[in-house]
């Protein structure tokens, strides 16, 4: 196949999905002697636009892993704002050392609904978005390795590909999607962080504003940058990225949660490579 352009396209809170995304896709490029252009839809006005590729196109797109699956409010942008035009396709998912579920499969399905191909895949490990402990440090060297190793294999294998495949790469998932991942308490019981929002210390808080123009959801009032008016996904963006060290939670059901992640996957999980 005759390629022209590599894209980089990402949603990442805190940086992760894209430091990975990029060095896959500037991997790719290298491999293939091509341009890369990198797509940022972290940002609402971005996930507005249309998005279109086509057959000199491949693309690698990926998300954070919210409880196991590719997050639903990227679904609007993801389903409808993308048009494949018969471009190659690498979906690439993030996951904070838990399990990445039915995402990877989910991706793989969205992108191919939207007139992709996707040839090659991948799940790789990132510091979870709740915690600074659990996956701490990753992705590390290692896992980089295994991205530059990702990205010379998937080179090779377009190389070879004589035109666009019918079938998308196999990758691990089951079908029908099963449902979120639930937190829950040591009875059982299912533990409701939705509604759940992150507090501002003032006396911290320099008013900078940098939350605000940071929050993936625009839901942080940069005049108020106390007042959270949309919904909170906790991906951490602003609690992360805040230079003072000013933003929190402080939910009593969100940090039992954080907690029970940090002693239950505490283990390294291992990233997961598929090819066509």
């Amino acid at each position: 196949m005759e390629l022209k352009k590599i894209w980089a396209v990402y949603f990442s809170g805190t940086g992760t999905t894209r430091r990975t995304v990029e060095r896959i896709a500037c991997g790719l490029a290298e491999k293939l002697s091509l341009p890369v252009e990198k797509v940022d839809f972290s940002r609402p006005p971005v996930r507005q636009q249309e998005l279109r590729f086509d057959a000199a196109d491949l693309v690698v797109l990926g998300t954070p892993v919210y409880a196991g699956r590719v997050p639903n409010v990227l679904l609007p942008f993801l389903q409808k704002k993308i048009a494949g035009g018969d471009a190659l396709a690498v979906p690439v998912v993030l996951f904070g050392n838990r399990n990445y579920d039915d995402a990877l499969i989910e991706l793989r399905n969205i992108l191919a609904a939207d007139g992709l191909h996707p040839v090659a895949a991948a799940a790789f490990v990132g510091e979870h978005s709740f915690s600074r402990v659990l996956g701490q440090g990753r992705p590390n060297e290692t896992d980089e390795a295994l991205m530059d190793e990702f990205a010379a294999e998937t080179a090779d294998l377009v190389r070879r590909l004589p035109a666009a495949p019918e079938k998308p790469v196999a990758v691990r998932g089951q079908e029908p999607l099963r449902p979120y991942y639930t937190p829950r308490d040591r009875a059982g019981n299912p533990i409701n962080i939705l509604k759940v929002k992150p507090k501002t210390d003032m006396t911290r808080c320099g008013g900078c504003g940098f939350c605000a123009e940071i929050c993936p959801m625009g839901s942080i009032d940069p005049t108020d940058v106390s007042a959270v008016r949309g919904i909170c996904i906790k991906c951490c963006a602003c609690v992360k990225g805040c230079p003072t060290g000013a933003k929190y939670f402080d939910d009593a059901g969100y940090l039992y949660h954080q907690h029970e992640l940090e002693a239950q996957y505490a283990r390294p999980a291992e990233n997961e490579v598929f090819y066509l």
